[in-house]
């Protein structure tokens, strides 16, 4: 059962890479739409390793007076996620909200995301609607969130929006699981008893390019399927099942064909065995691969390497006031 809950302390969550363009204009819209709430919050922007000045003009939000910015500035680029992962350690707020830097989803939906969770949600996911990305964005995308869906079984329309809030404690709980790859909207409805998606609006990208080429696209989708199930090795076990079976099954095709019709019929049979065998070959590699994926983040999980460094934490007046006030959340 559900309680309405209310939420003092909002903290957005925004990782930043390379995106120098929209910072101003970002920072602008994000810090009118939490004012607009009537709560205390502070903006965590998170440097990803950024080759422009975004780190510059990071820094010179969080110095600015009365700012609600703290800037974390990593010292070299780790993903979105671990990124996101990297804000998380320094959150203060009851509900934390994530975003995009590209102003692709409206900075002026958070309200609404904290608005549905004040109703007793632990976790607010987001359905772009009208989605203004070319359909050589839209469609992989689709098809990835199909396979994903299916592969981890976590009920979501849209993995790859990653505008979405958490209570405080589903923030805590990610923070004690220590995987190298990390997608956190799975992540996040693991610990999540009461979940909701609402629809928000999109917009198209006005300043950079996407941070997510085709190849980038079926990146994340191993890394979706590797890091969060075993199903792909459960489904490779079946895939080859199958094909042992009907490679059985043409062999006594070939056997009887070769008893009626005589030994000349293997001759011209020779190129569908040619076939069969590259289908063996390409099941094989297949398998090869996925076994790969697995194996090299056990090498990594081994290694124990940390998922990010944070070089400099930079904390606004506002957020330093509210902190030293003890206006936020402490867990």
């Amino acid at each position: 059962m559900r309680h309405k809950q209310e939420i003092n302390f909002v903290s957005i969550v925004i990782p930043v890479y390379n995106e120098a363009a929209s910072l101003p204009e970002l920072i602008q819209r994000t810090c009118a739409a939490a004012d607009s709430m009537g709560k205390d919050y502070e903006l965590l922007l998170i440097d990803d390793g950024s080759k422009d000045n975004s780190a510059d003009q990071i820094e010179a939000a969080a110095a600015a007076e009365g700012s609600h910015v703290v800037g974390i500035i990593l010292n070299r680029n780790y993903g979105q996620h671990n990124a996101i992962m990297a804000g998380f350690e320094h959150v203060r707020g009851d509900l934390v909200v994530t975003l995009d830097a590209d102003l692709q989803n409206p900075p002026e939906e958070i309200p609404n995301l904290v608005a549905k969770a004040e109703q007793g949600y632990d976790a607010v996911g987001t359905v772009r609607k009208n989605r203004q990305d070319s359909r050589l964005r839209r469609y992989p995308s689709m098809l990835i969130n199909k396979i994903v869906k299916r592969s981890t079984g976590v009920e979501m329309n849209d993995y790859g929006c990653m505008l979405r809030a958490y209570r405080r404690h589903v923030v805590d709980a990610m923070l004690q699981c220590h995987e190298r790859s990390t997608f956190i909207p799975i992540l996040a409805n693991g610990f999540a008893r009461h979940t909701v998606e609402i629809d928000v609006a999109h917009s198209e990208r006005q300043q950079g390019e996407s941070k997510y080429n085709i190849m980038g696209l079926i990146n994340l989708m191993f890394d979706l399927l590797t890091s969060m199930t075993t199903a792909p090795l459960r489904m490779l076990s079946i895939m080859g099942g199958v094909i042992a079976t009907l490679g059985g099954l043409f062999g006594l095709v070939l056997l009887l064909m070769r008893m009626f019709y005589g030994a000349e019929w293997g001759v011209d049979g020779v190129f569908p065995l040619f076939a069969l065998l590259f289908i063996f070959i390409g099941a094989q590699f297949v398998g090869l691969g996925l076994l790969g994926e697995y194996i090299g983040r056990i090498y990594s999980d081994v290694r124990a390497r940390p998922r990010y460094y944070v070089q400099d934490v930079l904390v606004g007046e506002a957020t330093k006031q509210a902190r030293d006030n003890g206006q936020v959340a402490n867990h």
